[in-house]
């Protein structure tokens, strides 16, 4: 298993980039094929001090193999969605991969 989490933090000046973002990966990312679960969301609220609660939302895929997550980063539809997407919308983005 291959685990990717995208964290976004959206362009406060686009009051509509988080609602673009979920529906541009929607669109672009969730039928690259190789993806096992596809999970985008927004931020959800928690009284934990210890859960980070400054960005508005994250993806969550995981791929059979980190050679499929490779594949995934090349494949055209990802490349749309960045340009298309994710650029528009976002200011910052952290990205956490793990076996």
């Amino acid at each position: 298993m291959f685990s990717h989490v995208v964290i976004f933090w959206t362009d406060p000046a686009n009051p509509k980039a988080a609602d673009d973002l979920i529906a541009g990966a929607e669109r672009y990312l969730k039928p690259i094929p190789g993806v096992i679960n596809f999970h985008i969301g927004r931020m959800a609220a928690s009284p934990r001090p210890v859960v980070d609660q400054s960005y508005q939302v994250a993806l969550n895929l995981i791929f059979p193999s980190k050679k499929a997550q490779d594949e995934y980063q090349a494949h055209p539809l990802h490349i749309e969605f960045v340009e298309k997407v994710f650029k528009p919308a976002c200011k910052k983005v952290v990205v956490y991969d793990f076996e």
